[in-house]
C-alpha cells in the first residue's frame, strides 16, 4: 500500500501487552462497573450475561477488527485513515474525533465527581450516610449553591491527570500508565469481590447471577445487551482505528481484540458479581447509572462492615476506569491535531482538554436551575438547562457513536473489502482463520444490529447507554 510511513516516522506500542492493555483500559469504563450490573438485574441475570458474552464475539469483536484494521493499514489517525484509503469517507474519521471531544467532555466532570466521593469516604463518610441523595444534589451538583467543587475543582484535577499522561506520549505515557493502571484496576475488582460474596446474605445475589431462566429472555433484553456490548467496547469514536495505527505489524489482530473484549467482559462479569450479591446482602435496591453509583450505593456501604473503606476501594476503582477511558479519548483528537493540523502534542493536549472541560462545567451546571445573572436558585424561578447534560448523553450514545461504527463496518465491509482487511491482518506470518465468517457478519450482521440500535435510539426511546 502507498502512503505508509517509514518505519521510525511514528509512535508505535512497545509490546503486545501494552497495547492490549492500553486498549483494554479505552474499553473498560464507568458503564462496565455501575451500567452493566444493574442490566444483568433486571434481564435475569445469568441469560442476560449469557446473552451479552454471545453479542460480545459476534458483534464487538468483528466491529473492533474493521476498526483497528483500518488504522493500522494506514498507520494514521482517524481522519488520516480515511485521506489516506478513501477521501470521501473522511467524514467518518472526523465524526468520530468529533464524537470522542463531546464525550470527554461530559466524561471529565463525572470522573470530578468520582474523585470529590473518594474524598468525602475519606473524610466524612457520615455527611454522605445522612442523606446519600441530599449529598449528591448539593455538595456535587449544586442545588443550593454554586458548584464549584463539582464542576471545576474536581473534574479540573482529573483532566490534569488525563492530560499528564498525554503529554507524555504514547509509550512513555499511554501505554506506560496502563500497564500499571490495569493491574491495579484488576487488583481492587477482586478485594471488593472478596467482600461482597462473604457478606452475610450475598449467596441469594450469586444464585441469581447464575440462574439460566430463559423465559426471561426477550426483544427488550436482546437489544439491551446489545447495546450495552457495543457502547462498551469503545467503537465509533475512532480510538482504536487510532490505537490500532501504532499496532505493529507483526502484532495478531484477531487475537489482541479477543484479548481486549476478554478483559472488557471480565471486568463487567466481576463487578456485577461484586455489586448485586451486596444489594441482595443489604437491602438495597439494584439499579444502574450516576444516581445508583452517588446515592443508591451509599447504603451499602453503610451497611456493610469497614463500608467507608470499602466505599474508598470502590470509587478508585471508578477513578481508574474513568482514567483509562478518558486517556483514549483524549488522545484521538490529540493525534488529529498533532497529524493533521501540524500541532506540537503538548500544545495539542492542553487546547482539547480546555475546550472538553468547559463542555463538561456545562453538563453539571444544567444539572440544576440557573439564572441568567448566575444566581443559583431554589428551582422556584430562573431560568433551567436541565436537558442539556441528557441531549449530550443522546446525541453521542445513541446517535453518533452508532452511527460512526456503522460506517466503518460498511466501509470495510463494501468499500475498501474484507480481502484487503483480512491481508492487513494476514501480515507477517499471521493467520486468521475466521476471515470467511468475519467478512459476513462484517458485511452483513454487524450493520443489521447496529441499525437495530440506531432505530431503538431515534423512534423507539429505549435506553440502550
Amino acid at each position: 500500500m502507498s502512503n505508509k510511513p517509514a518505519k521510525g516516522d511514528r509512535a508505535q506500542w512497545a509490546s503486545s501487552l501494552g497495547f492490549i492493555l492500553a486498549a483494554a483500559g479505552s474499553a473498560v469504563g464507568l458503564g462496565n462497573i455501575w451500567k452493566f450490573p444493574g442490566k444483568a438485574y433486571e434481564g435475569g441475570g445469568g441469560v442476560y450475561i449469557l446473552t451479552y458474552i454471545l453479542i460480545v464475539i459476534l458483534i464487538g469483536a468483528t466491529a473492533m477488527i474493521a476498526e483497528l484494521t483500518v488504522g493500522r493499514a494506514t498507520q494514521k489517525n482517524a481522519v488520516g485513515a480515511f485521506r489516506v484509503l478513501a477521501p470521501r469517507w473522511k467524514w467518518v474519521g472526523g465524526l468520530g474525533v468529533f464524537t470522542g471531544f463531546v464525550i470527554l467532555g461530559y466524561y471529565t466532570q463525572v470522573g470530578g465527581w468520582v474523585l470529590q466521593y473518594i474524598t468525602a469516604y475519606l473524610v466524612r463518610p457520615e455527611e454522605v450516610y445522612g442523606d446519600p441523595q441530599r449529598f449528591f444534589l448539593n455538595q456535587v451538583l449544586g442545588a443550593d449553591r454554586f458548584p464549584l467543587a463539582g464542576a471545576f475543582l474536581f473534574p479540573l484535577l482529573f483532566i490534569a491527570c488525563v492530560v499528564l499522561v498525554i503529554v507524555h506520549g504514547v509509550e512513555g505515557g499511554i501505554e506506560r500508565f496502563n500497564k500499571l493502571a490495569m493491574p491495579a484496576l484488576f487488583l481492587l475488582l477482586l478485594v471488593l469481590l472478596g467482600r461482597s460474596v462473604t457478606l452475610p446474605g450475598a449467596d441469594a445475589g450469586l444464585r441469581y447471577l447464575l440462574s439460566f431462566d430463559f423465559s426471561a429472555l426477550n426483544g427488550s433484553v436482546l437489544l439491551s445487551a446489545l447495546g450495552q456490548a457495543f457502547y462498551s467496547l469503545s467503537l465509533g469514536m475512532g480510538i482504536m482505528c487510532t490505537y490500532g495505527s501504532y499496532v505493529k505489524r507483526t502484532e495478531n489482530l484477531g487475537k489482541n481484540t479477543a484479548m481486549i473484549c476478554s478483559l472488557d467482559t471480565l471486568v463487567a462479569l466481576i463487578a456485577a458479581f461484586i455489586v448485586i450479591p451486596a444489594v441482595f446482602a443489604t437491602g438495597v435496591e439494584p439499579g444502574k447509572g450516576a444516581s445508583f453509583a452517588f446515592v443508591s450505593l451509599a447504603g451499602v456501604f453503610e451497611r456493610m462492615p469497614l463500608g467507608s473503606f470499602f466505599g474508598v476501594i470502590f470509587y478508585t476503582l471508578l477513578f481508574f476506569a474513568a482514567l483509562t477511558s478518558a486517556i483514549s479519548l483524549l488522545e484521538g483528537t490529540v493525534a488529529y491535531l498533532t497529524e493533521e493540523k501540524g500541532l506540537p502534542r503538548t500544545r495539542a493536549t492542553v487546547l482539547t482538554a480546555a475546550g472538553m472541560f468547559c463542555i463538561g462545567v456545562l453538563y453539571t451546571l444544567s444539572q440544576v436551575h440557573f439564572n441568567i445573572r448566575g444566581v443559583w436558585l431554589d428551582g422556584a424561578s430562573g431560568l433551567s438547562f436541565p436537558a442539556f447534560g441528557d441531549f449530550l448523553e443522546y446525541l453521542t450514545d445513541r446517535l453518533m457513536t452508532p452511527l460512526g461504527a456503522l460506517a466503518y463496518c460498511v466501509f470495510v465491509g463494501w468499500v475498501w473489502g474484507p480481502k484487503q482487511a483480512v491481508a492487513e491482518i494476514e501480515q507477517e506470518g499471521v493467520r486468521f482463520p475466521l476471515a470467511k465468517p468475519w467478512a459476513v457478519l462484517v458485511k452483513y450482521v454487524v450493520p443489521a444490529a447496529i441499525v437495530v440500535i440506531l432505530f431503538a435510539g431515534m423512534v423507539m426511546g429505549l435506553t440502550l447507554s
